[in-house]
């Protein structure tokens, strides 16, 4: 017994000491100080040079003209050298997923616990890439994506922020319909617990699962999607006695409202039931454009996925017939429906659709929103500010002042001159813990 008993406490001790190895950077001093070569000020719109953030536990106390000494006591770490600003926001991400040949196949072969083990991968390398919170808008039935959020909430894996929308809420053969393109056996007929509706009495009751299920807002596919095996990828999909009844039961319960929406009219839907935010938004017209600016409703626009998925259908096989179809018109249109929007002036949150592309290649929406002039400041502010009145966090989250959650990032050279460095962070706070130092 005594050899064995060795063995295992020998184990036991390298599992504690790697463990340590791979956790986050956490310090003893009383204060953390941030001396800042350059810091964007998200609030002004400036970019200020030799400023210095103090942050003590998971606060930041002060953001400070000069390099402040602070006492003996106090970890300095040295960001002379990078661009500061605050952790970035991503308001349209799937955790629980990433693009691939075999996403199809993948949906009969996989176990919740398969899906749950990639995406801690997905969502270490979201905070590595500097995006420190996230909007993930819809998984699987199994809830995957809620139990990721409440282990990165509790400190168990590294992840971003995440605010959930557990699973999408669609019409019967809608764009998140789970059972699309299945063989007619195994359709069945999905209902309100499984994000399936029909109706104002389905829609209340599939809003008051997604809080029975722990969600965070609530994601509906007002229009047809490129990704579903569907036809259609803009029709619209849900009445407008069915948005309402969306709508106000997730008023109710404190939810805010994500609308998908390719297609015009399910768009105008969707604003004049109230929804707080429409993605992508690839076919808005000009009376689309109106109501946005009279509601005051954000579009999140996703270029990178419309891109990456334009991309990938040119590739043979890679996805099904009918999506391939519609991936190849409707990715194409999102940057230039982006820049009509911009310059009429629709509110603007940054988003992605990360999975639908690989995950930490988020960055590259900076680079196409700027492509057709938005400003690079403008865009960063979408990633921050306007992501945290968005979600409704504006006091806690989006801009580096004191009395704020210290979620902060740096990357390598100046954005602002050269937009790629947002794809070089080097320096990733969330919640006061260092998480990567470069």
């Amino acid at each position: 017994m005594l050899p064995l008993l060795k063995k295992y406490t020998m184990l036991f001790r390298l599992l504690v000491l790697l463990s340590l190895a791979l956790s986050p950077i956490v310090s003893t001093a009383q204060k953390t100080i941030l001396h800042c070569g350059r810091f964007i000020d998200v609030k002004t719109g400036q970019l200020q040079n030799e400023m210095s953030v103090t942050v003590e536990k998971n606060k930041i106390t002060g953001v400070i003209k000069g390099y402040a000494t602070g006492a003996a006591t106090d970890r300095i770490i040295d960001l002379k050298n990078r661009t500061v600003m605050p952790g970035l926001m991503d308001m349209h991400v799937h955790m629980e997923m990433e693009t691939g040949r075999n996403r199809q196949i993948e949906r009969f072969t996989q176990n919740p616990a398969d899906i749950a083990y990639k995406s801690v991968g997905y969502a270490e390398t979201t905070l590595m890439s500097g995006f420190t919170t996230v909007r993930d808008l819809g998984g699987g039935t199994a809830g995957v994506n809620i139990s990721l959020r409440n282990a990165i909430k509790n400190n168990l894996i590294k992840g971003p922020r995440i605010y959930s929308a557990g699973k999408s809420i669609a019409t019967t053969g809608g764009h998140a319909d789970p059972t699309n393109g299945h063989r007619k056996d195994l359709m069945g007929d999905p209902g309100p617990e499984e994000g399936v509706v029909n109706g104002p009495e389905d829609c209340m009751k599939a809003v008051r699962q997604r809080y029975k299920d722990g969600s965070d807002l609530i994601k509906i596919t007002a229009s047809g999607g490129v990704l579903s095996v569907a036809k259609s990828a803009d029709n619209p999909q849900f009445t407008e006695a069915e948005l309402k009844a969306v709508v106000e039961t997730a008023k109710d319960y404190g939810f805010k409202v994500a609308a998908h929406a390719h297609g015009a009219e399910a768009m105008k839907r969707a604003i004049r039931a109230g929804v707080h935010s429409i993605e992508h938004g690839t076919y808005m017209d000009d009376e689309a454009i109106a109501l946005f600016k009279k509601h005051g409703t954000y579009l999140v626009p996703t270029i990178i996925a419309g891109k990456s998925t334009a991309d990938s259908a040119k590739i043979a096989g890679y996805y099904p017939e009918m999506v391939t179809a519609k991936a190849l018109v409707v990715g194409l249109s999102i940057q230039n429906t982006f820049a009509k929007a911009y310059k009429s002036g629709v509110k603007i949150a940054f988003g992605t659709d990360a999975g639908v592309f690989p995950h930490g290649k988020n960055w590259l929406e900076f680079v196409y929103m700027t492509e057709v002039g938005m400003p690079v400041m403008e865009a960063i502010q979408s990633a921050t500010v306007n992501g945290a009145d968005l979600l409704g966090i504006s006091d806690m989250l989006g801009s580096i002042e004191a009395g704020k959650l210290a979620d902060i990032i740096a990357v390598e050279g100046n954005p602002l001159v050269d937009i790629t460095s947002m794809g070089k962070v080097k320096f990733v706070m969330k919640d006061g813990v260092v998480y990567k130092q470069e």
